[in-house]
């Protein structure tokens, strides 16, 4: 599309259409025959499957979803070591708190 840029490494497939003034960070990938609508940023590495049809949209990762979304789930991420230990330990907490009370 118009005034649209891409970094490098960008891979469009097939029949995939590219709005006006789109971002495209480096190593994206457009599989398949999609449309992305107009002023959409898309960050990079990530992977387009489907159309994204809301103007303006922010997306990343692979599969590419909302940009927040994306942040929020790396925060998250980053944890899962700790987490899971924690989740362990409330599990045996439980089943020892079953036990005393005849559960």
């Amino acid at each position: 599309g118009e005034n649209t840029v891409m970094a490098a490494q960008v891979g469009v497939s097939g029949s995939t259409k590219i709005g006006k003034k789109v971002m495209v960070g480096g190593q994206v990938g457009f599989a398949g025959h999609i449309t992305i609508a107009d002023e959409v940023k898309i960050g990079a590495q990530s992977g387009i499957a489907h159309s994204v049809k809301e103007t303006g949209r922010m997306i990343m990762g692979s599969p590419a979803f909302d940009l927040r979304a994306f942040q929020k789930a790396s925060i998250v991420f980053n944890h899962m070591p700790e987490l899971r230990i924690k989740i362990y330990q409330m599990e045996r907490e439980l089943a020892e708190l079953k036990k005393k009370l005849n559960l």
